[in-house]
């Protein structure tokens, strides 16, 4: 691999990529014309993303998102049990894991702040 693909891939780890700005972009001032309340809102896409077998990354985003509104983590279980009679237990259990590795990202990058601090 490249130096400058390990540098752009460190940039997405640690949100500082123009990939990850420009899916920022997209998703502004979508919960004002969602018309739901932010938790409904959160909770939504994290089912979407169970739907999608969506990657770890994604998950950090959306649960960084659910930590910071405070949603609580029963919530956040109770809406992978009622995706998955429609997404199938494999999609659940993969969820699962994406989202277990997607706090383990986020550690890895909070620590390497630290370091660099």
């Amino acid at each position: 691999m490249s130096a400058s693909v390990e540098e752009n891939l460190g940039g997405i780890a640690e949100g500082s990529a123009p990939v990850l700005e420009t899916l920022t972009q997209m998703t502004l001032n979508t919960l004002e014309r969602s018309g739901l309340d932010e938790e409904t809102y959160i909770l939504t896409r994290f089912a979407a993303l169970v739907a999608m077998d969506a990657p770890p990354i994604s998950y950090l985003l959306t649960l960084g998102a659910a930590d910071d509104l405070g949603v609580p983590l029963e919530r956040i279980q109770g809406t992978l049990v009622a995706v998955a009679p429609v997404v199938g237990s494999a999609r659940v259990v993969s969820a699962a894991g994406n989202a277990l590795r997607a706090l383990g990202l986020a550690e890895a990058i909070i620590e390497a702040a630290d370091v660099d601090d």
